[in-house]
């Protein structure tokens, strides 16, 4: 049996519920998608970007590929599009699992889709332009749901959400309230402790 057949299930049977860590989107809220990119193997990896240091949004953060729509764009071909565009992924080697719900970021305006999809292996990809891509991580479902590794995340101002610390990498913000759900619902999730509170460091914090 496939080692996301639990996540693809709760894809399909509407299962996740709403995520709505930052209330609802307004009427007029810009579209955007990211791509949840796991491979189907006994410890699935992961895809994400490190955003380069000199963007105006989000510097140097660890993210999902994605971005805002085009018009006449769905999610899944907005998803697509930007992991080709950000990291070469040729969506012929990609079978779309489905979507989680959306969720609006007051931060960037934006209500994201997040569309999950599956790979066989790890492949090569790297950034093809350095001004909006530093690097690229492929980091596997056993590092992320380690105990050790899971945190609570704190910026000034007094926000708190997951977050996940591997050695110099932290994941915060949007990407770790999707990949919190996504770990949760997949039947990965392991207990830690959310006592365990770390701030989140500058380099990843620049709006």
């Amino acid at each position: 049996m496939s080692q996301l057949s639990g996540l693809t299930a709760a894809l399909r049977d509407g299962t996740v519920g709403a995520l709505g860590q930052f209330g609802r989107a307004p009427a007029d809220a810009r579209r955007a998608a990211v791509l949840i990119l796991l491979t189907d193997e006994a410890d699935p990896a992961v895809l994400f970007t490190e955003r380069a240091g000199g963007l105006r949004s989000h510097a140097g953060q660890i993210s999902f590929p994605g971005g805002g729509a085009d018009a006449g764009e769905d999610s899944v071909a907005t998803a697509l599009r930007e992991a080709r565009e950000e990291v070469g992924l040729d969506a012929g080697l990609v079978t779309v699992l489905g979507q989680l719900p959306t969720a609006w970021v007051p931060v960037s305006g934006y209500e994201v889709t997040p569309v999950v999809a599956r790979w066989s292996r790890i492949l090569p990809l790297a950034p093809v332009d350095p001004g909006e891509v530093a690097n690229v991580l492929q980091l596997r479902v056993s590092q992320l749901s380690d105990p050790a590794t899971r945190i609570t995340a704190t910026v000034p101002g007094g926000y708190r959400g997951p977050g996940f610390r591997l050695g110099d990498w932290f994941i915060w913000g949007m990407t770790a309230h999707l990949l919190d759900v996504t770990l949760r619902v997949a039947g990965w999730e392991r207990p830690w402790d959310q006592s365990q509170e770390a701030p989140v460091p500058g380099r990843f914090l620049r709006d």
